[in-house]
């Protein structure tokens, strides 16, 4: 069977890509180590991997990473690491292949931040904007309507953990004015927007048609940028997400992730503020009345 990338395996390799640059190594010479070749050490940077846990502590006992809570780290992040039974029952069965991985980013990420030119994201819509989307799509394999609507919902649980992320969105005007359903169905999404951007971690800005002199112009593509936390030495794992009409990528190049900081920050510049936002969608709630 293929091997199921997850958060945990991204992590995990993250944290392995640190000690070997930290220990000056190239990728080789850490496969030396636990004897194995080089594909297999990029492999598990990569995600695709597995390793024992005798071999993950060997290689980075030898890497200069002996700090036994640094260890047990590791061994967490390894530990149940695939989740292939997780997305076969329920309503996890509806995520599509593709999309896995990033909802198992959501649910760790301390940060995301999405610019969306024509759907609402994933992460702000409603119940019934979410069956409109998804009404023409005929059952499969079991997985009903109401299966899709619930997986949409249930990305939206991580509003209410305990340490909930900072969820930053950038919306063309073309999300707010770009009729899902009905007219009733865009008024109940608009509400829907309104409250969730009174939570204190979550910040929506308005892109409109008509940009205000000065505040330069729109990027054409959707992207999401994310930002897990790990718990071991190397640092947070930042991801950009971009998904295309027939494909999907996860981007963890660092000047391709530059790149993506860049645009989103020449977004959010010529977005109007949260306030101005605030304002601007409520008047297009009025239009829909």
């Amino acid at each position: 069977m293929a091997t199921v990338r997850t958060m945990k395996k991204l992590m995990l390799g993250h944290e392995i890509a640190h000690m070997i640059a930290v220990a000056g190594m190239t990728q080789a010479e850490a496969a030396v180590i636990i004897e194995t070749s080089q594909s297999r050490i990029a492999g598990l940077i990569n995600g695709q991997g597995n390793i024992t846990v005798g071999d993950l502590e060997r290689l980075a006992t030898r890497l200069g990473f002996t700090d036994p809570g640094h260890h047990a780290a590791l061994e967490e992040l390894r530990r149940n690491n695939h989740k292939r039974g997780f997305w076969t029952s329920g309503h996890n069965r509806a995520y599509a292949e593709e999309l896995r991985l990033l909802i198992d980013l959501e649910r760790h990420a301390d940060e995301l931040r999405t610019y969306e030119v024509e759907i609402m994201p994933g992460l702000v819509q409603c119940e019934a904007y979410v069956r409109a989307i998804h009404a023409d799509v005929p059952d499969q394999d079991g997985v009903t309507l109401d299966d899709r609507v619930q997986a949409r919902l249930t990305r939206q649980d991580i509003y209410d953990k305990p340490e909930p992320p900072a969820v930053h969105v950038v919306l063309s005007e073309s999300c707010l004015r770009r009729v899902r359903g009905d007219e009733q169905v865009m008024r109940e999404q608009i509400d829907y927007l309104l409250a969730l951007s009174e939570r204190p971690t979550v910040m929506v800005q308005v892109l409109p048609f008509r940009l205000p002199p000065g505040h330069g112009s729109p990027i054409g593509h959707r992207f999401t940028l994310l930002r897990v936390p790990s718990p071991g030495v190397a640092g947070p794992l930042e991801l950009a997400y971009v998904e295309g009409h027939s494909e999907v990528r996860y981007i963890d190049d660092k000047k391709a992730i530059a790149a993506h900081r860049n645009a989103w920050t020449r977004l959010s510049v010529a977005a109007l503020s949260f306030e101005e936002s605030r304002a601007f969608i409520r008047q297009v709630a009025r239009d829909f009345r």
